[in-house]
């Protein structure tokens, strides 16, 4: 029998564990509680399967740990995330990078609209 979805979130292996306090997920801002239900939702949605976000998720991780970059936990969350949708095809790399520079550039807010 195939695990749930939502057990396979709530049980990460412990190098890929959701930050947690008392038992209840832990954002330190909103974009990270936004990057969680992307994540979650493009699961739901069959984009991939939650092995593969794990998998990207941990290697992203350990690259990360091995050249001591002052990456967050969310931070390397989003950056498994985009791999895995260029990966899937379900973006391009040109069109990820389109998309960043108009949030950094502020030719788009949070909430997607342009100005």
């Amino acid at each position: 029998m195939a695990t749930e979805p939502n057990e396979q979130i709530s049980n990460m292996p412990n190098e890929t564990a959701l930050p947690r306090s008392n038992g209840e997920l832990v954002f330190e801002a909103p974009w990270e509680g936004r990057a969680f239900g992307i994540a979650v939702a493009m699961n739901r949605d069959a984009k991939y399967e939650w092995r593969e976000f794990v998998d990207e998720l941990a290697g992203e991780i350990a690259a990360a740990e091995k050249v001591g970059a002052g990456s967050t936990y969310y931070e390397r969350w989003v950056a498994s995330l985009e791999r895995l949708a260029i990966k899937k095809g379900l973006v391009t790399p040109e069109e990820m990078e389109s998309r960043a520079q108009e949030y950094a550039s502020g030719a788009r807010n949070e909430e997607g609209h342009t100005h």
